[in-house]
């Protein structure tokens, strides 16, 4: 067996991405393809004994799809859309003729010379001519019916062409009759039929696919974290080049507050490094003489050397980036209940106009009728209603989710997020503020806390390392002031050394004061911080101990009341997080979630996420770059905004106000729409179960008949009520 990915041109929708992958996975030799619409590609895993490249590329072609070989996943050449032009056209267009076509009945000035009345042959021709450019503007929805009805996978676009044409040819056949002289068939035209639910289809997928290329443009995000340049030692030299220039064992030097240009291995230095868009980290972690370091981490503190390892595709970044498309390309089976349907259906109905029509035919000898009897079936049963009983109920959902501060970027997201049975939610950033702040101040000296917090402060402003900074900035919000010190210097790894007013400080790790043989008697106190999940700061004077502070994460507003909620739910809460086991389990703890999995990379967090599936539908909640991963693996990703771009883009949900109480909001309409869809669903058939059997002409005999007028008629009503129904959900509180 083999995979490739190939590149695939002309899907503009989600119906051209399904019948592709329907049409692919019936080959011989395909043992499964997945067609992603976001990337679009095909990933397809085949027997290479009975096919090759050359043979699946045909097939694609076959598909009415043009293969454009491999994809090297690289960036592309954002083409300049018109698709919001086309959209003003055809909305202006299909008015037009709304307007020709039923200003009449609603007493509104008639256009001169296109009286259906007076002037019939300008009528039908004029309402021919704007149908034809509605026709044309819709050509890819007529094409896509037609490609999938030949391969034997209708779906929605299926019944929209079968719809449309049949209004359309049996208007033209009206039209002929009214260039013969016999204007009585004026009043046979549906080209507004025709032609309005082309339009209403083209909006649908017109907000189907505004967000389409977020995904994409975020893989190409991931790329631009590494630097451009990097520092390298040739011939003895320092010499500046590309990253693209970078050879493995090249010797690589990273400067304080420089990024990591290639995964390797330090071989000289010590420092701390910010891992966090990998690790989920927040706190840097110390580095020295053979560590391994990661591509677009950032060296806070001390030069380092290291061995280029991994370049290029091999890199942890292109890791991630293969993974994300990797992910994209694994969908979860959603039951798309009128596309099933529709598979029935069309067949259906084609078969009973056409038995329909020979019967009658047989019984009357009048072909006029029998091809009455025909056109009625199928413009009666033209599933306008059909089509719009989902996308309705989806897009005024969205509508309402968007007020309330939820972004919802695909219509499987609100499909699914009531049946969610496991939610996973990242640690750092989502749960927690991803900001470190102080928690405690042991304070052993004779200054007040003010007074000692300004010491520390003035001393730490110097210093880029983030504990330093969240010391800064608690001095700040408290208003004390930030003085000059003397002497500074940052010792790589352990801390800092400076004088203020005569006297010496040290301030770091507990190992800084260790090697200064400074005396710690205080264990109690720093046991206390160490199980509160804190990083501590020593803070010596005069070579004693005068101070421990506790550093740390701290919770969002009200995840405990969140966290509650959502268990009473009976969906089952994970954290999941690149954080040790320690400090994961302690904020656990305190927010009531039972289940923690720590010290995760961004594959291992994807692995968990696959595992957990097999129980049901799960949804993620995360805000890093290395949670992008898990985001497009669960069925439902769902990012905070106050994230990288990166992970919204790669998301299918955006909290926009950074509040997880959202997440219960998002549960309770994602049920509300799904029922409406339901509601809506019985609707749409329950008209057409009612008015086929009369445009059959079963009740014929009872004087009892219908013609393309009423058959016309009964579907508006029937949109109409879909319609209605979808737009009760705006009463959602």
């Amino acid at each position: 067996m083999k995979k490739v990915l190939l590149k695939v041109g002309g899907m503009s929708c989600s119906a051209c991405s399904t019948g592709l992958e329907k049409f692919l996975n019936k080959q011989e030799g395909i043992k499964n393809a997945t067609v992603n619409l976001i990337m679009n590609n095909a990933s397809i895993e085949y027997d290479d004994e009975k096919l090759n490249l050359e043979n699946i590329e045909k097939f694609i072609g076959k598909a009415g799809f043009e293969s454009l070989g491999i994809d090297n996943l690289e960036k592309e050449e954002k083409k300049k859309s018109n698709e919001k032009y086309k959209m003003i056209g055809i909305t202006i267009i299909s008015l037009l003729i709304l307007y020709i076509s039923m200003s009449h009945m609603v007493g509104l000035p008639v256009i001169p010379y296109l009286s259906m009345v007076i002037h019939p042959v300008n009528y039908a021709i004029s309402l021919l001519i704007l149908t034809i450019i509605v026709l044309f503007m819709g050509k890819d929805i007529l094409r896509n019916g037609i490609k999938n009805l030949i391969h034997r996978t209708p779906n929605m676009d299926t019944l929209v062409t079968i719809g449309v044409v049949s209004s359309f040819l049996y208007s033209i056949w009206g039209t002929i009759m009214i260039l013969q002289g016999k204007v009585e068939y004026v009043d046979r035209l549906y080209y507004e039929s025709a032609a309005i639910v082309i339009f209403f289809i083209k909006i649908g997928k017109h907000i189907e696919n505004r967000n389409k290329d977020k995904t994409k443009e975020a893989l190409q995000e991931l790329m631009v974290i590494t630097p451009n340049n990097a520092t390298i030692i040739k011939d003895g030299h320092e010499t500046i080049v590309t990253i693209d220039e970078i050879q493995k064992g090249d010797i690589v030097i990273c400067k304080p507050g420089e990024k990591i240009a290639v995964d390797g291995t330090i071989t000289e230095g010590t420092t701390h490094i910010n891992e966090s868009f990998i690790t989920g980290e927040s706190t840097p972690v110390r580095r020295e003489k053979d560590s391994k370091v990661i591509a677009g981490s950032i060296n806070y503190e001390g030069t380092i050397k290291y061995k280029a390892e991994k370049i290029g595709k091999e890199s942890t970044v292109s890791e991630i980036v293969r993974l994300v498309v990797e992910a994209t390309n694994t969908k979860a089976p959603i039951a798309k209940v009128a596309d099933k349907i529709s598979g029935y259906f069309v067949p259906t109905i084609i078969a009973i106009s056409i038995l329909s029509f020979i019967v009658w035919f047989l019984i009357t000898k009048d072909f006029t009728f029998s091809i009455n009897i025909f056109v009625t079936i199928l413009v009666v049963a033209c599933p306008c209603s059909l089509g719009l009983a989902t996308p309705l109920a989806i897009v005024t959902a969205s509508g309402i989710c968007s007020k309330k501060g939820i972004l919802v970027k695909t219509s499987e997201s609100l499909e699914n997020a009531h049946k969610v049975k496991t939610i996973v939610f990242d640690k750092t950033g989502t749960l927690t503020k991803g900001k470190l702040s102080i928690s405690k101040i042991y304070n052993y000296s004779n200054l007040d806390e003010n007074k000692l917090l300004e010491i520390i402060a003035s001393i730490e402003n110097k210093s880029e390392h983030p504990i330093a900074k969240a010391i800064v900035i608690e001095a700040k919000e408290r208003n004390i002031p930030i003085k000059d010190t003397t002497d500074f210097k940052a010792i790589p790894g352990y801390g800092v050394y400076a004088k203020y007013e005569k006297d010496e400080y040290l301030i770091g790790n507990k190992k800084l004061m260790e090697d200064n043989n400074i005396k710690i008697n205080n264990e109690q106190d720093e046991e206390k911080l160490t199980d509160d999940a804190n990083s501590i700061l020593f803070v010596a004077k005069n070579n004693k101990l005068i101070a421990l502070i506790g550093v740390k994460d701290t919770l969002k507003e009200n995840v405990e009341q969140v966290i509650k909620e959502l268990k009473s739910k009976n969906i089952n809460i994970v954290m999941l997080t690149g954080d040790n086991e320690k400090t994961a389990k302690s904020i656990a703890e305190k927010i009531g979630i039972d289940t923690v999995i720590a010290n995760v990379k961004p594959k291992e967090k994807a692995e968990h996420i696959k595992r957990l599936k097999e129980k049901g539908i799960v949804m993620m909640c995360g805000d890093g770059i290395n949670d992008s991963v898990s985001l497009v693996t669960a069925d439902i990703g769902v990012s905070v905004s106050s994230g990288t771009d990166i992970a919204m883009d790669s998301s299918n949900v955006v909290l926009m106000n950074d509040n997880l109480e959202k997440i219960n909001d998002l549960i309770y309409i994602s049920k509300r729409t799904i029922r409406n869809v339901k509601e809506n669903l019985f609707w749409a058939f329950f008209y057409n179960i009612c008015m086929i059997p009369i445009a059959m002409g079963v009740l014929e005999p009872f004087g009892i008949a219908m013609n393309p007028m009423v058959a016309a008629f009964a579907m508006t009503i029937s949109s109409l009520t879909v319609v209605l129904n979808a737009l009760r959900l705006r009463n959602i509180k």
